[in-house]
């Protein structure tokens, strides 16, 4: 990190970071040109979580290459300076190296879907109908390396 001074080592507050921001985006590789999309997620032990259609892009690249890229952030304000180049924003960030996976039994489902529903609604677990749960595609990823950076 060529900022070393906002690099995060604490990782419980990298945790922290990941429990509360909102929204991942996850970039993968398609071909010679990189892909992201944001993402609901959720993450325990070292895995990260999320959610998608059984179909489309983000699954046909994943297919073909597991190796994504993640990042999360929580915004902070604004900081206005009298010179423009002086101007900055407050933020935390946390990017991250890992390989998607994909989760197939109903149980692994429901126990995935569950981290999910936890960070969103509170709740320890939900009922599933089965079709749902047919319907659905459940992702992991397995992170390998991240690091934190934090200004302001």
């Amino acid at each position: 990190m060529r900022r070393s001074e906002k690099e995060i080592k604490d990782p419980k507050e990298i945790d922290a970071i990941l429990q509360a921001a909102q929204v991942c985006r996850i970039a993968m590789a398609a071909g010679d040109s990189p892909y992201v999309v944001p993402v609901n997620f959720a993450v325990s032990n070292h895995h990260l979580y999320f959610h998608c259609a059984k179909s489309g892009k983000k699954i046909d690249l994943l297919r073909k290459n597991p190796s994504v890229c993640f990042e999360v952030d929580i915004p902070g304000d604004l900081r206005v300076a009298d010179t423009a180049c002086l101007c900055s924003m407050k933020y935390k960030s946390v990017i991250g190296f890992g390989e998607a996976y994909f989760i197939e039994g109903a149980d692994e489902k429901k126990k995935a879907l569950n981290i999910l529903m936890k960070k969103y609604t509170g709740r320890d677990s939900c009922a599933y109908a089965d079709d749902a749960l047919d319907k659905v595609c459940v992702m992991g990823v397995r992170i390998e390396k991240m690091s934190g950076k934090c200004s302001g």
